[in-house]
């Protein structure tokens, strides 16, 4: 245990009793991990109108699980990923919902953007009616404002402590988790959930913005699509899917006796200022140079780095950079990539992506990128872990990107407890 850890009190110390998520290779911890292991992509043909046929990575769960047919209607599809991901999460936590002060929960979903769906489609079933607004749906509102996900899972769950989605682009899985435990070390709430949802295939304008960007990625195989780091990369598959945790302070956690799967350690977040699109491998390296510091960690200490990684040429190079400068010289650290796997989950990338990495800490592998045929030069990384799982032996700490557009960058650092 390191230092900072040693001398900070168990009711600072945040840390991970319960996952819910969907991706599109699987609806449990359980099920992602395997099909991470067996190399199973979830991404698959895709059509949405205007844009035409394209590829996506798709979730597959039970909708009706946790929500009656008139909530789900009322509602959306990114609350519905949420309500399925944090009920999900309550289970595994063990918790005893029923006799839980609901005042004392506190709710933090990052998202990249909200809404776009619910207006698309507004617009486009107005069409059919000569665009008279009479025919809009009153719904709509309480659809599309900003912390309609977060809202959702409360209205579901009887919450009635904070809630709220934090938009950080392709960073915000990782600011939920950053925003949980700084309500949960500030005393704002007992228990937080926590993590990131994402709808983003159902709206044609990511789709459409992408293509115009030259962005979009294309395969003959759709699961040979996203390939972050191969020199025949071309491009992002949008993905949909939710990530939720709950976060409790060690304290609560031990003293109900909670299964306990890591505790966040450090967390750094940070800005480029420099291009709206393009990352700066400079402040990405100095995001996680940051999280190390809060940490009380050295680079080698490191066993895993989870990359952001998208599979554009530009992007992948940029954040290659920023890795080889703060862990170029560690033969400890192993690297991979999960959007190989089920593409770019937008808001939810961060949270769904480490925790594919979290078994890690039981059965010391790596999980690989697939799809890495040719790596390209320029994204040349000691320790990348390519297409075959690797036995690394006992892991401690798990290192995870998530970067988004305008510059946003976030790192998080879980320890072994």
């Amino acid at each position: 245990m390191n230092a900072i850890r040693e001398q900070l009190p168990d009711d600072q110390r945040i840390v991970l009793t319960g996952i819910g998520l969907t991706a599109p290779n699987a609806n449990s911890l359980a099920e992602f991990r395997e099909a991470l292991l067996e190399g199973r992509s979830g991404v698959t043909d895709y059509e949405i109108r205007y844009v035409g046929k394209t590829l996506a990575g798709i979730c597959d769960f039970d909708e009706r699980k946790y929500q009656s047919r008139k909530d789900r209607r009322r509602g959306t599809r990114a609350g519905s990923v949420g309500i399925y991901c944090a009920n999900e999460a309550i289970r595994d936590a063990g918790l005893d919902w029923e006799s839980i002060d609901k005042s004392t929960v506190g709710i933090y979903l990052g998202i990249t953007e909200h809404g776009n769906v619910e207006t698309e489609n507004e617009v486009y079933e107005l069409k059919g009616y000569d665009y008279d607004t009479s025919f809009w749906s009153h719904h709509h509102n309480p659809r599309t404002v900003a912390n309609n996900p977060a809202g959702e899972v409360a209205l579901n769950l009887g919450v009635i402590g904070p809630h709220y989605t934090i938009g950080a682009a392709c960073a915000a899985g990782n600011a939920g988790l950053i925003q949980g435990s700084q309500m949960l070390r500030l005393g704002e709430c007992d228990l937080a959930l926590a993590g990131g949802v994402s709808e983003a295939i159902h709206t044609f304008g990511i789709f459409a913005s992408f293509k115009s960007q030259g962005a979009l990625a294309t395969h003959e195989d759709p699961t040979k699509a996203s390939r972050p780091f191969d020199v025949d990369r071309n491009g992002i598959v949008v993905a949909e899917g939710g990530c939720v945790y709950v976060m409790e302070r060690l304290s609560d956690a031990r003293r109900r006796g909670a299964k306990i799967y890591g505790e966040l350690v450090g967390y750094a977040m940070n800005t480029d200022a420099t291009d709206f699109v393009l990352p700066n491998p400079e402040r990405q390296a100095e995001c996680m140079e940051q999280a190390l510091a809060r940490a009380g960690l050295a680079a080698e200490e490191i066993d895993i780095v989870s990359t952001h990684a998208t599979g554009t040429t530009s992007g992948d190079i940029q954040e290659c950079a920023a890795v080889r400068r703060v862990f170029g010289d560690s033969k400890k650290t192993w690297i991979n990539n999960t959007k190989s796997y089920i593409g770019h989950a937008m808001g939810a990338a961060g949270a769904l992506e480490l925790a594919g990495n979290l078994p890690a800490f039981q059965d010391g592998i790596c999980h690989p990128t697939i799809n890495l045929d040719r790596l390209d030069p320029e994204c040349q990384l000691r320790g990348l872990v390519a297409n075959e799982p690797r036995e690394i032996g006992p892991v401690r700490y798990i290192l995870n990107n998530s970067f988004g557009m305008l510059g946003i960058n976030s790192a998080v650092i879980i320890g072994a407890l």
